[in-house]
C-alpha cells in the first residue's frame, strides 16, 4: 500500500516569510515521521508551491492514493470549502487516483497539552511568582466567518482555564470575529488580575501573531501595574506532529470523522441560515502563489475596528496562519 499511497500537506499560506519557513520545517518533520509514504506540501494561497503543484509531483512519482491533510487547526471556510474544492477537482481530472481528505487538527488532547506547555514556558520565564488564581488567560484565535470554528477557540480556552487553574479566561480574535485582541485586553484589564497571559492559538508566526503581541505590548505600557506575558504559539511541537500523523492514520483506517454537527453549510445555524447548501467552490484563485511579504502587501481579512465583520479585500474564512 505505501508504495502507491502518498500524503499531501495542505497549508493555508501566508505573505510572511517566517510563517512559510515554519510550515516547511513542520512538513520536514512530517516526512521524517512517515518514511513509508511520499510526502509533499503546498499552499492554498499566497505562497508557493501551490497545492496542485504538490499533487502533480506525487502523481509523477506513481501515487495511486493521496491523503490530503489540512494544515489548519479548525474547520472553517478553507477546510469546509476551499480545500475540498481543490481535492475534488484534482480527483475529477485524475480518476485513477484515489483522493482522501483527512480532517483538520481540531480540538485534541495532545494539542491542549502542547498549549499547556507553551503557557507554562511563559510562566517560567516571567519575573515574580504570581499564582494562577490571580492570573487571567487570554486565548487568541484567528477569527473566521464561521461561528462553529470560532466557538472552538472558546472551548480550548475553557479547557485550559479549568485544567490549569487560572482565575479567569477570555477569548479574543486577531481579525473578522469580535472581540479583537485590543478590545478584549481593554476589557480584561478592568477585572483586577495581577497577570494576563496572552496565548495565540496559532500554528505558525506571521503578521497576525506579531500584531497580537504588539497589542499585548501596548496594553502592558498602558497598564504598568499588570504583568503581561506573551506565550508562544504551537509551532512544531512534538505533540502537534503526533496529531498530524494521527490524522493520516484516521483517513487510511476509515475513521475520518469530520466536524459537521454545527457546520453552517449543512445545518441552519442562527444568523447563517442562508449558507446551507452553498456550492463547494474555492475562493482563493486570485491569491494562489502570489508570493510572501517581499511584495509588501498587507494581510487580508483583518478587521480594523471593534465589532465590524467587514474587511479590506475578501473575508477570511479560516483561522490558521
Amino acid at each position: 500500500m505505501t508504495e502507491t499511497t502518498a500524503v499531501m500537506i495542505c497549508g493555508h499560506g501566508s505573505r510572511d516569510d517566517g510563517a512559510i519557513e515554519e510550515f516547511n520545517k513542520l512538513a520536514g518533520h512530517f516526512s521524517e515521521r512517515l518514511p513509508e509514504f511520499n510526502v509533499e506540501s503546498g499552499f492554498l494561497e499566497f505562497a508557493t508551491p501551490v497545492i496542485r503543484t504538490g499533487l502533480e509531483k506525487l502523481k509523477e512519482r506513481g501515487a495511486k492514493r493521496i491523503v490530503c491533510v489540512p494544515g489548519m487547526l479548525f474547520a472553517a471556510g478553507h477546510v469546509k470549502n476551499d480545500l475540498p474544492s481543490e481535492v475534488n477537482n484534482y480527483g475529477a481530472e485524475n480518476p485513477d487516483i484515489e483522493m482522501i481528505f483527512a480532517r483538520e487538527l481540531g480540538i485534541d488532547k495532545r494539542l491542549l497539552e502542547a498549549a499547556k506547555q507553551r503557557i507554562e514556558a511563559a510562566e517560567r520565564d516571567a519575573p515574580g511568582d504570581i499564582p494562577r488564581e490571580e492570573t487571567l488567560l487570554m486565548v487568541v484565535g484567528r477569527g473566521t466567518n464561521d461561528p462553529d470554528a470560532n466557538s472552538n477557540v472558546s472551548k480550548v480556552a475553557r479547557m485550559l482555564w479549568e485544567g490549569m487553574g487560572f482565575g479567569w479566561a477570555e477569548v479574543s480574535y486577531s481579525g473578522v470575529a469580535f472581540p479583537l485582541v485590543d478590545a478584549g485586553l481593554e476589557r480584561t484589564v478592568k477585572l483586577g488580575y495581577r497577570r494576563i497571559i496572552v496565548f495565540p492559538y496559532f500554528l505558525f508566526t506571521g503578521i497576525l501573531v506579531r500584531r497580537i503581541y504588539d497589542w499585548a505590548d501596548a496594553a502592558a505600557t498602558a497598564n504598568p501595574d499588570i504583568q503581561f506575558l506573551k506565550a508562544s504559539y504551537l509551532n512544531d511541537h512534538d505533540l502537534l506532529i503526533d496529531t498530524f500523523v494521527d490524522r493520516v492514520r484516521e483517513a487510511l483506517d476509515g475513521d475520518n470523522a469530520m466536524n459537521c454537527a454545527l457546520c453552517k453549510y449543512r445545518e441552519q445555524i442562527i444568523g447563517f441560515e442562508g449558507d446551507v447548501g452553498a456550492p463547494q467552490a474555492g475562493h482563493h484563485h486570485h491569491v494562489q502563489g502570489v508570493g510572501t511579504d517581499g511584495h509588501g502587501a498587507d494581510d487580508h481579512g483583518v478587521v480594523h475596528g471593534h465589532g465590524h465583520s467587514h474587511s479590506h479585500g475578501h473575508h477570511h474564512h479560516d483561522d490558521e496562519s
